[in-house]
This record gives C-alpha cells, sequence and structure tokens, in this order.
C-alpha cells in the first residue's frame, strides 16, 4: 500500500497528468503496479493521449530527481491520497475528490464537525467585520471548525477571527506550500500551519495559478456540511464556491446587506434565487441541529 501511494503521488506530480487521466489510469491498474512499465506507445493505447503528452509522462515517471522530491514530499508533510483511511470522507463523496491533498497542522481537523466555509469578497465593507462577529464568532466559540481560503478580505477575515478567539480554522490553497499567496498572508499561513490546519492538493514548490482558484473552491465546500457568503459582489469568485456547494449537496447561506454597496449584491442575488437567509447564528444552527445525525453517521463510517 505504501508503494501504491508512492506511485500515485509521483504521477499526480506529473503536469501530463490530470485528474481525469489518472482516474482512467486507476481504472485499467488500480493499484499502478505495471506504471512504471509503461512505455509512451502504451499511454497512446490505453489513455488516447498525443504523442508528445505521452513522452513527456514518460519522462516524467522515470525522472530520479522527480522521485527524490516526492520522498522528500512524503516526509515533510502529511501527504494523503484518495486510497487512504484517514482521507476527509466528505471529500470523498463529491464529485471530482482531490486525488492527492498536502496538509501542514493539525490533519485531524478535517475530520471534525460541525463544520462550515465561510467565503466572500477580497474588498469588504467596513461593515464586513461586524457580520463575521455576529454571525460567524458565536460558532467558533461552540468549537466549529471554519473553513476558508486565505485569500485576501472575508477569507483572511474569518481565519483571523479563528485565531483570535482560540478556534479553529482550515485554510484551502491554491497554490503549492512554498509559494504563499497572497504574500502578505505569508503569516497567518504561518500560524495556521502551526495551530490549526492548512491544505493543498498543489505539490509544495507549485505557484498559485489563476485557474487554481477556481478549482479549490470544491475542496473548500467540500469540507463543510454548509457554505455562508458575507459578502459578495454579483460576478465574484465567491459564488463559484457556492454553485460546488449547490452541486455537493450542501446548504448555502448568505448575509445580506445594504443595497447601496456592490459588495453585497451577490449575497442579494442568492438570496432571491433560494439561498437561506442569514440574520444571526441561529439561522445557520437550526439546520445543523436537523442534519446533525446524518453528518455525524457519515463519518463514522
Amino acid at each position: 500500500m505504501k508503494d501504491r501511494k508512492k506511485r500515485l503521488v509521483h504521477l499526480h506530480r506529473s503536469k501530463a497528468a490530470t485528474r481525469p487521466l489518472i482516474r482512467k489510469l486507476l481504472t485499467i491498474d488500480p493499484t499502478l503496479q505495471s506504471l512504471y512499465d509503461l512505455r509512451p506507445k502504451d499511454f497512446i493505447h490505453y489513455l488516447s493521449l498525443p504523442s508528445s503528452r505521452a513522452t513527456e509522462l514518460f519522462k516524467d515517471l522515470h525522472n530520479r530527481r522527480m522521485m527524490d522530491i516526492v520522498l522528500q514530499d512524503i516526509e515533510q508533510y502529511h501527504v494523503l491520497t484518495i486510497f487512504d483511511s484517514n482521507y476527509p470522507p466528505l471529500l470523498k463523496e463529491i464529485k471530482d475528490p482531490p486525488i492527492v491533498l498536502y496538509l501542514l497542522g493539525n490533519p485531524q481537523l478535517v475530520c471534525q464537525m460541525p463544520s462550515l466555509s465561510v467565503v466572500g469578497t477580497r474588498n469588504p465593507t467596513v461593515e464586513a467585520k461586524r457580520k463575521l462577529d455576529k454571525v460567524i464568532l458565536p460558532l467558533i466559540l461552540k468549537d466549529w471548525v471554519i473553513i476558508s481560503g486565505m485569500a485576501r478580505g472575508i477569507d483572511g477575515m474569518a481565519h483571523q477571527l479563528a485565531l483570535d478567539n482560540d478556534g479553529k480554522t482550515i485554510a484551502v490553497l491554491g497554490s503549492g506550500f512554498e509559494h504563499i499567496y497572497p504574500r502578505e498572508h505569508k503569516r497567518l499561513f504561518e500560524k495556521l500551519a502551526q495551530n490549526q490546519l492548512v491544505i493543498s492538493e498543489y505539490p509544495p514548490d507549485l505557484r498559485a495559478n489563476h485557474y487554481h482558484f477556481p478549482e479549490r473552491n470544491r475542496i473548500i465546500s467540500g469540507l463543510g456540511f454548509g457554505t455562508v457568503v458575507i459578502e459578495a459582489k454579483e460576478k465574484s469568485g465567491s459564488l463559484i464556491t457556492v454553485d460546488q456547494a449547490l452541486d455537493q449537496g450542501r446548504e448555502v447561506y448568505a448575509v445580506p446587506g445594504s443595497p447601496l454597496v456592490s459588495q453585497t449584491g451577490g449575497c442579494h442575488k442568492m438570496i432571491q434565487e433560494g439561498a437561506k437567509l442569514v440574520q444571526s447564528t441561529y439561522d445557520i444552527l437550526e439546520d445543523w441541529i436537523e442534519q446533525q445525525e446524518k453528518w455525524c453517521t457519515f463519518l463514522s463510517k
């Protein structure tokens, strides 16, 4: 099993190996025992890859330096694959679960409930802090795990609120651990990695890319029983997380605000389309009370 894990992490590190490709290969060979015996022509035949991509994949799998880095990462970080028994159970059930996860901090947090994803604009209003204090702080004090993306604005504020009140929080990154984005959150990252939990599906040496952030949103929403949007414009990246949450069968909440500011337009649109309006913490708590047996039973399987 350990060898399969190393093979999977190695395969996942290759830029030529997308998640659909890895899943297809796992269908053909669930143990990946034949991985290093396959030639470029085999990748072309079994995976319908173009010649250039098949050659790139073959070279990566026979790159000794890359294998050394994989072994170093497994030694330095908590590295989970979808085969591991301690892989987050909530993520396993989503449509496109991450195949490999890198963790820094307390890995037990991924299995703790209740957990709630908190997202919002990178340019919050002056009211945002008060909204977080009113809606999210009582949950933090009740030992809820707060999940967000360590971005500027609402994300960073939610993590900091948990830290300031001895709470629990998980940050899901759109980059590897060696390239923190945004740079001004380097200190926040260090605090989270020390006492909380930071997660990324990207290898530690991979820089942030624009498409990483929509991808990581499915992990943010997938780790919680619901997602609450504190503030968001009508065309906001936070609404991608909302779409992911709905697709995953999670609860979706929106905090209303003044119609005079653009940062609340997305929340109001969500409410018009069926998201639950949140005026107080109880609006979230009542749903959890109704559903906790279902989620706790699921986690105990």
